[in-house]
């Protein structure tokens, strides 16, 4: 699926998605494809995530430094529901967590970069 670039959004954006990964757009021009990936307002990291059962905090790191509201965390194909203990850290430091598929984190980060909210998202691989 091909997506169209949210109004201004700074940062990186998802341009599309499919089965080799998510079409990413960087802020210098470039374009990358990546099976899993974590992204902020500033980058866009490719991401070697465990299992959804095993996700925690230390996993999620790398976007914990900067200030976010919430994590869009795009749980593959479907959606499924993180550990819980994941969900209590992440509270404990103020920030929320927004499971959904990775297809509509995808879009949804789109969306909320256009509107400059402080959001961070960990997408899973759409296929294993």
């Amino acid at each position: 699926m091909r997506m169209d670039r949210e109004r201004d959004a700074a940062g990186p954006l998802v341009r599309g998605f499919g089965p080799a990964g998510f079409k990413v757009d960087a802020p210098d021009g470039t374009m990358g494809v990546y099976p899993a990936l974590l992204l902020t307002a500033t980058r866009a990291d490719s991401w070697t995530p465990p299992s959804l059962e095993s996700l925690d905090e230390a996993a999620l790191l790398p976007l914990l430094g900067e200030p976010i509201e919430f994590v869009l965390l795009g749980t593959g194909a479907t959606l499924r529901r993180p550990p819980r203990t994941l969900i209590a850290a992440l509270e404990a430091r103020g920030i929320g967590l927004e499971p959904m598929d990775s297809r509509a984190a995808a879009r949804a980060w789109g969306v909320l970069r256009a509107e400059a909210r402080r959001v961070a998202a960990a997408l899973y691989p759409l296929e294993v």
